[in-house]
């Protein structure tokens, strides 16, 4: 979470207000991701995490804020945008923003307001922090199925074939030849049959470890759906698997958090025959996708007060790893 658009304790506290959180106590600015402007705001009614949303318009931000309404309402532990109460709603001119409206506007820009989850990250997962995340990731998948609204995964195929031409006068030669090689594959595998049976829905793309909360051992919920779209349900699995149950130092693959994982989602959601045949696949898949944001993130960043980029070497050896190493077992 970076600071790009500056808040003050006023304006966030009257921001508040008007929404009807109470009156504002404490206000920071959060470091650590890179895509919008995030404070953590305490009132006297609870704690919320404030956005600022840089990237994303008015036009796309719908999509995002209603998903985790939705899922809000069906039980999964996601932050609950919170709506412009009738009383302030009736109290703005020219009815722009009506009562019960989960997209706000600070600063001029698109901004929310949610729920902030108890807990902290788990950064250091093990086995059954990786079947708890199975089961959640399932059962979002599941009650994510009749969401009305469709937007595609703006960080998918096509995005990582504009986006390659971009980053590669900045690759060595070893490099340059890895991510059009991979590329290259990951065009082959979607124009597939297998490919086209993968089941879908609204994915959240980036569920990281850093992006779920656990309460001691219990896991207490997901957030920043900033990068959801409809995508296949494999290609999310993947993204978790590469993180949740990976070694950090060296990108290897750690098949007991991996077990963990795929059993327990399959647990709640049986893998289809495509999604066990592409899952090597979807992994390499996922690996490129982040590591090619990482290095037009390192590469071409924006200014932010506070920003702390995340090294796109990490993605290049968990890419690396799982082409060498294509066999993943599959709970059955």
């Amino acid at each position: 979470m970076a600071v790009y658009t500056e808040v003050s304790f006023e304006e966030a506290g009257e921001f508040m207000a008007r929404l009807g959180l109470g009156q504002l106590q404490h206000f920071e600015g959060c470091a650590g991701g890179i895509e919008n402007t995030n404070y953590f705001a305490d009132t006297d009614q609870g704690r919320w995490v404030l956005t600022v949303f840089e990237r994303l318009g008015f036009e796309q931000l719908p999509y995002y804020l209603h998903l985790m309404k939705h899922l809000a309402a069906r039980g999964v532990p996601v932050p609950d945008p919170q709506a412009l109460p009738t009383a302030q709603a009736d109290l703005l001119p020219g009815a722009k923003a009506p009562a019960g409206e989960i997209l706000h506007t600070l600063k001029g820009k698109p901004a929310a307001v949610v729920n902030r989850l108890r807990g902290k990250s788990q950064l250091a997962p093990q086995a059954p922090h990786c079947a708890e995340m199975g089961t959640l990731l399932a059962r979002m998948h599941l009650a994510g199925r009749d969401y009305d609204r469709r937007q595609p995964n703006l960080r998918g195929l096509d995005w990582w074939n504009d986006t390659v031409p971009v980053v590669l006068p900045y690759l060595d030669a070893a490099q340059a030849s890895l991510i059009r090689g991979e590329l290259a594959f990951q065009n082959h595998i979607a124009a597939s049959s297998a490919y086209a049976a993968l089941p879908r829905g609204p994915i959240h793309a980036d569920l990281f470890r850093d992006n779920a909360m656990f309460d001691g051992d219990e896991l207490t919920g997901v957030f920043d759906f900033y990068f959801a779209g409809h995508d296949s349900w494999l290609f999310d699995l993947a993204v978790c698997l590469n993180d949740w149950c990976i070694d950090l130092p060296t990108g290897t693959h750690d098949a007991e958090r991996a077990d963990a994982m795929v059993a327990a989602y399959a647990a709640v959601r049986p893998l289809a025959a495509a999604e066990r045949q592409l899952l090597p696949a979807m992994l390499r898949a996922g690996a490129l996708r982040f590591w090619i944001s990482r290095l037009w993130d390192f590469h071409l960043p924006r200014e932010a007060a506070v920003l702390k980029a995340h090294d796109p070497s990490h993605f290049e050896r968990v890419l690396r790893q799982r082409v060498a190493h294509a066999e993943l077992a599959v709970p059955a």
